[in-house]
């Protein structure tokens, strides 16, 4: 963006200027202030902004680092929503968990992808909530549209979207601060030795395979670490509950190969095996969701019931203790 395309765009059309002034005794970095001042705008976007020329210390463009003083004028220009490139609205039967005018929690199928990605833009969660929730576009981008966290397209359970950017980033922010608990149930193969542990190891991509996850090195993935729990023994196979301290893509999957106990239908991180019956996808169920309310701060507990499949594999597998 050139300063002229810059100077036509500031404050003018469509969008929202907000005036504000620094009072501070002490300097403060103009990109820091601005997250303190504006709660309902992420990091990102608000250095996004600035990047783009859209924010002004003293009718001049600021960088972030621009060190604020006391009294200083700032103009921050917020551009309207881009429109989604291609998203298409499609009308969907949602289980819905819950629902108000800030978020909705959604009790998520087997085989639904969450949000678009190249190469399949149709068909997706996101697809069916921008039919079922009018407001969502522009709320965290193109692509990703009021987004808090993601479940893979085979695991089932509860999942919350945000209904307006202000909910978008203190749901965010309680993900990454762990105030959010997420529980997930799973039926893996074999039986661990222990009755609860915890697995930490870092996941990256795959050093071979670059669809699959695998743990690495720290300097070469992220740090990743799940808590689990035996709950019920079922001969060859085991039924966990897990608890995640950090959010990387196929943690639960990952760590469970890792540790000799694959989940049950994973087709990516388990041999295929013979299963009495068929199932949809990996038997992982996001079965609890708990949060503070963002706009209240109300405690909620939501609960997703097991899946049919879930259910009549876990019936079989008790019914061969028996016998």
């Amino acid at each position: 963006m050139t300063s002229e395309e810059t100077n036509q765009s500031f404050g003018e059309g469509e969008g929202e200027l907000i005036q504000l002034k620094y009072l501070k005794p002490l300097p403060m970095r103009l990109d820091r202030w601005l997250v303190s001042q504006r709660k309902e705008q992420s990091r990102a976007r608000i250095q996004k902004f600035i990047s783009s020329g859209l924010v002004r210390v003293n009718g001049i463009i600021g960088q972030a680092k621009t060190p604020l003083r006391h009294g200083d004028e700032v103009q921050m220009w917020i551009p309207p929503p881009e429109p989604l490139p291609y998203l298409k609205p499609e009308k969907m039967t949602l289980n819905i968990l819950f629902e108000d005018q800030h978020l909705i929690v959604i009790n998520k199928p087997a085989g639904l992808t969450v949000h678009p990605a190249p190469g399949n833009k149709d068909g997706t969660l996101v697809n069916g909530l921008l039919y079922h929730c009018k407001d969502l576009p522009g709320i965290s981008g193109k692509l990703r549209p009021g987004i808090v966290h993601r479940l893979d397209k085979d695991t089932t359970g509860c999942i919350v979207i945000a209904k307006s950017q202000e909910a978008l980033v203190k749901l965010q922010l309680q993900i990454q601060q762990r105030i959010a608990s997420r529980n997930y149930l799973a039926i893996v193969h074999g039986v661990p030795k222990e009755q609860s542990g915890t697995i930490v190891a870092s996941i990256g991509r795959h050093p071979v395979d670059r669809k699959k996850y695998a743990v690495v090195e720290d300097e070469k993935g992220r740090s990743a670490c799940t808590h689990w729990n035996l709950v019920e023994r079922l001969g060859d196979y085991s039924l966990l509950k897990f608890k995640l301290e950090t959010g990387r893509t196929h943690q639960i999957r990952v760590h469970c190969a890792y540790i000799g106990n694959p989940i049950i239908g994973d087709i990516t991180y388990s041999r295929c095996r013979k299963l009495p019956i068929k199932l949809s996808g990996q038997t992982l169920h996001a079965i609890e969701l708990g949060l503070n309310h963002p706009i209240t701060k109300e405690r909620m507990l939501f609960t997703a019931p097991l899946p049919e499949s879930f259910e009549r594999l876990l019936i079989i597998l008790r019914e061969k203790l028996i016998s």
